[in-house]
């Protein structure tokens, strides 16, 4: 959405309007929204949520999410005070139909007080296990039967393997057209991700470049410095492959590896991408050993603070064999990626926090320096990087000087370039290396 364009009439129901997702990424993001000026007057946001609550407790726990995790830094009061008499809260079961009445009768009305016909947007930020029920709800109390009008938003994980995948799309599927299913992946909203596509196709030098002929290898790294902290209930059940590479990561190797789409809509990119998917090349059981390599963190040192390892966590069973640490060697096969390997890596409680793209390009055929640099060898490489800074960094990484520059590479003379945001352009700059 751009800054200058405003929605509809709009009710956003939340599904789980009192945890944590709602408090750090959704209401944060809705807040962001109506300072860029892009919501109108006609708009509200209704909490949907088991524990009893009133308005004015749920507004007090939200204005600290917005507080913290808001582009905009901590928010006026004026601001907050407009924006926060949007946002009501219905205490529910999720599995009674009386809530999805009332929920129906709260939304008539809104549209009776506005005027007009509202968007309903639906956003389960609940527990996996409601995925398969809510929809179903909604399609019996008729909330679904708009087709132009209702949506509905699907986080991950969809299901926990194939068939539990197949049974959560027949449910929706039985209850809201394609059009209005929204299966998405948050990470993909930064905005170092979203500049992967730009970078690449809006790029007449990289591109070129950008095939098996001249990349070596691709790495994927989303290190965590924290645990689990809270959600021991959830990964347990999950892991890092569930919760971390067959969302984050894989769409992450798919922007990497995608074919030029013919336009910017989302099905040509969804096309495009899932060709790589198919393009995957299987792991045969007897090489998973090569290909693949699980751990768990265990007690120790953060930060100079002590923290317990994972099957001491709340939530975790001791006996655990649930992976918090996972690392994937893939391979593309299609002209373009042909026996390049992909490296995929994500762990909790690592050393430092970083996400990144790294790309290593061959070293050239003939090198006519030195022989102490011709033996540490010089080889070019790209990073893109969403954290801890916003960065794209393309480097000459020689390990003949111990410098380290700024954006936590071992290089020299890189050129580097940060993210625009809306308060800050895009800009080149010279690394020095020191």
């Amino acid at each position: 959405m751009k800054a200058n364009d405003q929605l509809e009439p709009t009710v956003f129901v939340i599904f789980g309007g009192g945890g944590d997702l709602t408090w750090r990424k959704l209401v944060p993001a809705l807040f962001d929204l109506s300072q860029d000026r892009s919501m109108l007057a006609n708009f509200s946001v209704i909490a949907v949520d088991r524990v009893p609550m009133s308005d004015a407790k749920l507004r007090q726990r939200l204005h600290s999410g917005v507080n913290q995790f808001s582009r905009f830094g901590k928010a006026k009061d004026a601001a907050w005070n407009e924006f926060a008499k949007h946002i009501n809260y219905q205490q529910g079961d999720f599995k009674k139909p009386q809530t999805y009445a009332a929920l129906g009768a709260q939304c008539a009305r809104l549209e009776k007080e506005w005027g007009a016909k509202a968007h309903r947007i639906f956003y389960m930020a609940t527990p996996p296990s409601m995925f398969g029920e809510i929809p179903k709800y909604l399609g019996k109390a008729g909330l679904a039967r708009d087709r132009e009008w209702a949506r509905i938003v699907v986080e991950k994980p969809i299901g926990y393997d194939l068939e539990s995948a197949l049974a959560l799309n027949a449910i929706l599927a039985a209850n809201f057209e394609e059009s209005q299913i929204f299966r998405i992946d948050h990470y993909l909203g930064k905005e170092t991700v979203q500049n992967i596509l730009a970078f690449r196709f809006a790029n007449p030098l990289f591109e070129p470049i950008w095939n098996r002929r001249y990349i070596d290898y691709v790495t994927i790294t989303v290190a965590e410095e924290v645990g689990i902290e809270h959600r021991g209930g959830y990964y347990d059940h999950a892991g890092a492959l569930r919760d971390m590479v067959q969302n984050h990561l894989m769409q992450l190797l798919c922007l990497v590896a995608m074919e030029p789409m013919v336009s910017f809509q989302a099905d040509e990119i969804r096309n495009k991408t899932a060709d790589v998917l198919h393009a995957a090349r299987p792991i045969d059981r007897d090489a998973v050993a090569q290909c693949a390599v699980r751990g768990q963190y265990g007690p120790g040192n953060t930060n100079g603070k002590k923290v317990p390892g994972y099957r001491e966590e709340e939530g975790v069973a001791p006996d655990s064999q649930t992976e918090t640490f996972a690392a994937l060697k893939l391979f593309v096969d299609n002209w373009r990626w042909q026996d390049v390997p992909f490296y995929l890596r994500t762990g909790k409680c690592l050393p430092r926090q970083v996400s990144e793209i790294s790309i290593q390009f061959r070293a050239v055929p003939h090198r006519s320096f030195p022989v102490g640099l011709r033996s540490a060898g010089i080889h070019p490489g790209w990073s893109c990087r969403s954290s801890p800074s916003k960065a794209s960094c393309w480097a000459f990484r020689p390990n003949t000087r111990d410098r380290r520059c700024n954006c936590g590479r071992w290089t020299c003379g890189s050129v580097i370039t940060r993210a625009s945001t809306p308060h800050r352009p895009m800009r080149t700059k010279h690394c020095s290396g020191t």
